[in-house]
């Protein structure tokens, strides 16, 4: 029987919801509808005139070799991360179950990760792979491979990469060791008893059942790889070398705090506001259909 919550007042729910409304309104609602009309607009970088110039900026965009290639980039990237993020999350937290002595401490050195903030990540990962002092360039350096990612473009994408992966692998590691430890014992139990082996256990009891988190995660790490990479990538290649690893994100940064183009950096912020939320219509239209709840 459905359960429904009945207020006396009709007014009540909204009041509820109100303070909600008011941040959703005042931190995304506003601040994308400034950058939809910017788009359409021509200013200064101080804000001092503006030129109405209409699709004037998205035809500038799209007829921008470097722009085109930042797609490429960026779809490259949101693949990698998501893709590496959740296979490494999945295993961690398949091991991590099974652990029986010490497995708090090594959930907890897990989670870690999670507590560093985006920039701090960055030069983290800049230490270790510096081609004159980091240690893991020292040792690549002694097995003969010359690690620089200040002058190789696939370099520097591996660096951003492993890095981001790094910094979000606490939080798919969380959700997947929950999702399991929600998995009744007793079906793990009967399959062992019927003869299935840990790999044939994984692939059609654990896994199936994992679905909506793996889906979910699969939202969350796109989103996060289109946008909450940029402080990483500030840090770690500030875009470079050239603009190897500029993505979608940091190249509205660069064109419009750097270049001070407002105009075609708030054409950019739409563009990728539309290119996200396609993406999550799309996963959820079709994708999801293979979740099984």
């Amino acid at each position: 029987m459905e359960k429904r919550v009945l207020f006396r007042s009709k007014w009540l729910p909204w009041v509820l919801i109100t303070p909600q409304l008011l941040i959703i309104g005042i931190f995304f609602f506003w601040p994308a509808a400034q950058a939809v009309l910017q788009s359409f607009q021509m200013e200064d970088a101080f804000g001092m005139s503006t030129e109405w110039v209409g699709l004037d900026n998205f035809r500038t965009l799209f007829a921008d070799p470097t722009y085109l290639d930042s797609f490429y980039r960026t779809a490259l990237f949101s693949v990698l991360v998501a893709g590496i993020g959740i296979a490494t999350s999945l295993a961690l937290a398949i091991f991590a179950d099974r652990i029986v002595r010490f497995a708090m401490v090594y959930k907890t050195m897990l989670i870690i990760p999670y507590a560093v903030a985006p920039v701090i990540a960055g030069v983290l990962w800049i230490f270790m792979f510096s081609p004159s002092l980091g240690v893991v360039s020292y040792f690549l350096g002694k097995l003969g491979y010359t690690w620089n990612h200040l002058m190789n473009e696939n370099q520097a994408m591996a660096l951003i990469v492993l890095a981001s992966v790094w910094k979000q692998i606490s939080y798919n590691f969380l959700f997947f060791l929950a999702g399991l430890q929600s998995i009744p014992k007793a079906l793990i139990e009967a399959a062992s008893i019927d003869g299935a082996g840990p790999w044939r256990r994984f692939w059609n009891i654990q896994l199936p059942l994992l679905s909506p988190t793996t889906f979910f995660l699969l939202v969350i790490n796109i989103v996060y790889a289109f946008f909450d990479t940029f402080g990483i990538i500030d840090a770690a290649t500030h875009g470079g070398p050239g603009q190897s690893t500029s993505i979608l994100v940091y190249k509205v940064y660069l064109d419009g705090f750097k270049a001070l183009d407002l105009g075609g950096s708030a054409a950019q912020s739409v563009i990728l506001m539309c290119i996200v939320v396609v993406l999550t219509v799309i996963q959820f239209r079709y994708v999801e259909k293979k979740v099984q709840y």
